[in-house]
């Protein structure tokens, strides 16, 4: 019998991570990623999608001021937990919906990490809209996803011809324009086989998506295979020249101040100590601009 859904592998997927993440993460996502997001000392962070929590862990250790890691899944948390108590690090760990984060006061993250669930979360629209309000005002996100262009859920695989002196490796991708939820197979062992659904969107979706939550992307990096995955790991070698993975840094932008509505006005002028010319007509609009900065906020955490 298959198994279904996160909270189904999650003693399987602790295993696997441990406390340095499995091969592909410690080898080829996990120190892109770590390198993004830099020195965390005396910061607040905030894990989205935290698993059983290893990086939650690694930054507390690190001198993060506060460490918090949020699932939906309760298994996941149960190990996260359950390490924790076995060797404290001071990292909490939340039961929450990531696109509604409601244990979470706005503007209490310098940094927000979502690391390899964007694509596992549903409303990736609304979490990345309550990543926006939490961030504080000169906040970061840093997220990582498997990569829109080149790992297509199960319409991208590997091609490689044999010819008589070489070997070419191509990346054959289809479907890369049309959002689609998909089952994502995991081989648990020789028998068994797990799935969880996983949900492509093209990169301009993401672009749009922290557009409307106020953040703008200031850096892309695409991981590229250690030593210890090009020893181990057979697809290592053919992502020196395609990428599997991205990660993204965006900063939360200033809010432009809405125009004052009311305010006190001195004696002699109406508007900003301004006084107008005799004679000259006001304009059609009263000589006034709108402020036009509302960014939107709002409102799920896979693992």
């Amino acid at each position: 019998m298959a198994r279904h859904g996160w909270n189904e592998i999650a003693a399987w997927r602790d295993f696997r991570m441990g406390e340095r993440g499995d091969l592909w993460h410690r080898a080829i996502i996990d120190p892109t990623l770590l390198a993004v997001v830099g020195r965390v000392k005396g910061r607040r962070i905030l894990d989205v999608g935290c698993g059983n929590g290893y990086l939650t862990r690694r930054w507390a250790r690190e001198g993060a001021a506060e460490a918090v890691g949020v699932d939906l899944s309760g298994p996941n948390l149960r190990f996260a937990r359950q390490r924790e108590a076995r060797r404290p690090t001071g990292a909490r760990f939340l039961r929450q919906d990531s696109s509604r984060l409601t244990a979470l006061a706005d503007k209490s993250f310098d940094l927000v990490v979502a690391h390899m669930s964007l694509m596992d979360i549903e409303d990736a629209e609304g979490t990345i809209r309550e990543v926006a309000r939490v961030l504080a005002p000169s906040g970061r996100f840093v997220f990582s996803i498997s990569h829109p262009c080149f790992d297509v859920d199960v319409r991208s695989s590997w091609l490689i011809e044999r010819q008589p002196y070489a070997t070419a490796v191509y990346r054959k991708v289809t479907g890369y324009r049309a959002e689609k939820a998909s089952e994502v197979p995991w081989k648990i062992s020789e028998t068994e086989m797990a799935y969880t659904v996983s949900y492509h969107r093209p990169l301009p979706t993401y672009v749009r998506y922290l557009r409307q939550a106020g953040l703008a992307v200031v850096r892309m990096e695409e991981p590229l295979p250690g030593p210890e995955a090009m020893r181990k790991s057979p697809q290592a070698p053919f992502m020196v020249d395609v990428p599997l993975h991205l990660v993204v840094e965006a900063l939360a932008l200033p809010r432009r101040p809405r125009a004052a509505v009311g305010g006190l006005r001195s004696r002699g002028s109406r508007r900003s100590g301004r006084t107008r010319a005799p004679g000259v007509p006001r304009s059609g609009s009263r000589g006034r601009t709108r402020g036009s900065g509302s960014g939107r906020r709002g409102s799920r955490t896979g693992s």
